[in-house]
């Protein structure tokens, strides 16, 4: 018995004393871990507590019985989202236009932050920053009136001021599904490339200007500086931001799909997302289970989207990759 004590002493002390390190570590640095609580403390509020609405997916959700107390029915819900007609509408849609928008911010974010970083003018250089950037703090609801001031189909501004004039039979924008499709990437682009520009410029900004210099001494031409200096050196922070929008891309704007097309039933074809989808189908039978099914499916599909997109760019670029 003695020795089977003495034998686990060295293991309880070395135990104690790397106890005892640790509480050093945290009083040594707790200012550092005292500044990221909020942040943790916001993160469990808002991201993993609301974790307990996944079980809603697999229950018929009375409010009389509570969440806990209603019937669990499986799978139930997830076979009516997908046995719809418009289930294979709203995947397609959601996932061309969201996979569009991406390359759209990142062509037009880089191409624009580009552009910023040679403007020689400090003053002009603010301006135009912030005349890009000024569409991003816009509510839907603003911007959805300001589509309609320009395709309302009496007096809307290409109606009356371009088409009239020309000799053009005036449009209904809002009944025609084959014009969605160019207006709404047209209008997130506008509204949201100001926000991706000043993440990438910000990046260029922080790059070591002693590569420019001398690659203008060996004659290179501001070309191919960007292309062989800029891009290379911006591609990192690329692959980051395309990895955090494949995550979301069974997750639309809400705003732009519902507000911009004015709720328009004809034009449902090219604009019904999952998100406006789930939306409706609850106002119309208030069903909280499908919603949180719908819900629970984008989130599974945008985690697995973004463990293999990292994967793949792992297996090229190691180091580029996100984890």
């Amino acid at each position: 018995m003695n020795q089977e004590a003495s034998l686990k002493a060295p293991v309880k002390i070395a135990k104690t004393r790397k106890r005892n390190a640790g509480w050093r570590h945290i009083l040594q640095y707790k200012a550092l871990y005292l500044m990221f609580m909020p942040g943790v403390i916001f993160l469990l509020v808002n991201n993993y507590i609301p974790l307990f609405g996944v079980i809603i997916a697999f229950k018929n959700v009375n409010y009389t019985d509570g969440i806990w107390g209603s019937p669990w029915i499986g799978w139930t819900n997830f076979k009516f989202l997908f046995s719809t007609e418009d289930a294979w509408v709203i995947t397609r849609n959601t996932l061309l236009y969201n996979g569009l928008f991406l390359v759209l911010n990142l062509v037009f974010g880089v191409g624009l932050a580009i552009m910023f970083n040679e403007v020689k003018s400090r003053i002009m250089g603010k301006l135009y920053q912030s005349i890009i950037f000024l569409p991003y703090f816009l509510s839907m609801i603003i911007v959805g009136y300001i589509v309609y001031a320009f395709l309302g189909v009496e007096n809307g501004f290409i109606n009356n001021s371009i088409l009239a004039p020309l000799g053009i039979e005036s449009i209904d924008w809002y009944s025609e599904n084959k014009f969605w499709p160019y207006i709404l990437p047209l209008v997130n682009t506008w509204k949201g490339v100001g926000y991706f520009s000043l993440i990438y410029l910000a990046a260029i900004i922080g790059f070591d200007t002693d590569y420019y210099e001398a690659a203008t001494i060996d004659g290179a031409s501001k070309w191919q500086q960007i292309r062989y200096m800029t891009i290379p050196l911006l591609t990192p922070l690329m692959i980051i931001t395309t990895l955090l929008g494949i995550g979301r891309i069974f997750y639309s704007d809400f705003g732009l799909f519902f507000q911009v097309p004015l709720n328009s039933g004809t034009i449902f074809p090219t604009t019904n997302v999952i998100d406006t989808y789930v939306y409706r189908t609850f106002q119309t039978n208030g069903d909280i289970g499908m919603s949180s099914a719908a819900g629970l499916y984008q989130a599974v599909v945008g985690m697995i989207l973004v463990f293999a997109t990292n994967a793949l760019v792992r297996k090229y670029s190691k180091e580029n990759a996100l984890f």
